[in-house]
């Protein structure tokens, strides 16, 4: 099929673009090199050296054969995208293109203003893009499991059926977000609902757990196919700083009591999830919702999962505890359910202590690059200066 990739500089986008390229997909990439400008300006920038999209197209065919076209260009200008959707004629559309990071929209009015903008401009440019101009595509869009929060009830997969007064009815699971950016996401998928039902629109929506990971069989081909992995306090996810403070031998910043759960998931199962979801579409009129994560852990048992495996390669680290930046229970119940992507097929990897070791073994390849100034906490959730790092 023909699929278009919204954000395909990221650390999904791009992988997404080789994975699905090299299952023979036709692949167009779109970005604006808005994460890298905010890494940049925050001194979050990533770990490995990324070429820029051309050169990493270049490559890539050059290893594979396979093509990915490059568009470079801002998709909250609406004739951009409505223009590039009737051009490219898209059979699925891989929505990445957000800002994608809490702290970020956290950190001040200026980083919130960007936030609330950026995110929810580009989720309505994509609907009435396809509404406009390619009506039988189906959107792809990521979610987070950060909408839900952490309720006192089961999680259920997107949906809740409701009894009430002898009546009822079924609804979107209740949302209640943890930061600025969870909360455009919340906003994303009433959306998406509201023009599934006016416009007959067919969406998946992936409600993704935090991500770990640095390499796909793809990247493998070569050092400047990897992926743009960010391990700063800003914009890496726990367990990838988690692994970059072991071989920088910096205790393992636990925030709070550490027992705060949730679900993770592998890089590369977010490539299989995502692959699942194009190749087999939602129905025309259907927002269908996939909860995306492999096992659920507390922070303290991820800190100990990667201390326990540091220790195996000869490499001994700590673990502090600090301060929480962020306002969240750090004791709760957390029990999410996950069948839909499992019905589709979705074999899992799980985090295992060769998983572990592997990620710490690419990293340590790198290790001169890593700043050690950039994994403690900047961001507190407060009222702050739009600019000021804490």
């Amino acid at each position: 099929m023909k699929v278009l990739i919204l954000g395909g500089d990221g650390y999904l986008g791009w992988p997404t673009a080789m994975h699905l390229a090299a299952r023979k997909h036709e692949v167009m990439v779109v970005d604006n090199y808005l994460r890298r400008t905010l890494a940049f300006q925050t001194r979050s920038e990533s770990l490995l050296p990324n070429p820029n999209l051309e050169q990493r197209a270049d490559l890539f065919e050059k290893k594979t054969g396979h093509k990915i076209d490059v568009c470079i260009g801002d998709i909250t200008d609406y004739e951009f995208l409505r223009t590039l959707v009737a051009d490219f004629c898209p059979d699925g559309l891989v929505h990445y293109a957000e800002q994608p990071s809490a702290p970020y929209s956290m950190r001040g009015h200026g980083e919130a203003a960007l936030t609330l903008k950026n995110n929810l401009m580009t989720t309505l440019n994509v609907v009435w893009a396809v509404m406009q101009e390619r009506p039988g595509c189906q959107i792809v869009k990521l979610g987070t499991m950060g909408e839900y929060g952490t309720p006192n009830i089961d999680i259920e997969e997107g949906w809740i059926d409701l009894e009430h007064k002898g009546r009822k009815d079924r609804f979107l699971f209740p949302r209640q977000a943890g930061s600025l950016y969870h909360t455009t996401k919340i906003m994303d998928t009433d959306l998406l609902w509201f023009y599934v039902r006016m416009a007959n629109l067919r969406v998946t929506d992936l409600m993704q757990g935090p991500v770990y990971g640095l390499t796909t069989p793809e990247a493998e081909l070569d050092n400047e196919l990897m992926p743009s992995f960010h391990y700063d306090d800003i914009f890496g996810t726990v367990i990838n700083r988690f692994l970059v403070q072991a071989v920088a031998g910096i205790p393992l910043t636990v925030y709070g009591k550490g027992d705060q759960v949730r679900g993770y998931l592998n890089l590369n199962d977010t490539l299989q999830c995502v692959t699942l979801a194009l190749e087999e579409p939602a129905q025309a009129g259907d927002l269908r919702i996939f909860n995306q994560f492999t096992e659920t852990f507390t922070v303290n048992e991820l800190a100990e999962r990667v201390v326990c495996a540091a220790q195996r390669l000869d490499i001994q680290v700590a673990i502090s505890h600090v301060s929480n930046p962020r306002k969240e229970a750090e004791d709760h119940y957390y029990n999410p359910m996950r069948h839909g992507l499992v019905e589709l097929g979705f074999k899992p990897q799980k985090l295992t202590d060769e998983v572990v070791m592997d990620m710490l073994r690419t990293i340590e390849q790198y290790k001169a690059r890593i700043d050690t100034c950039i994994v403690q906490p900047r961001v507190t959730w407060g009222c702050h200066r739009s600019g000021e790092l804490n």
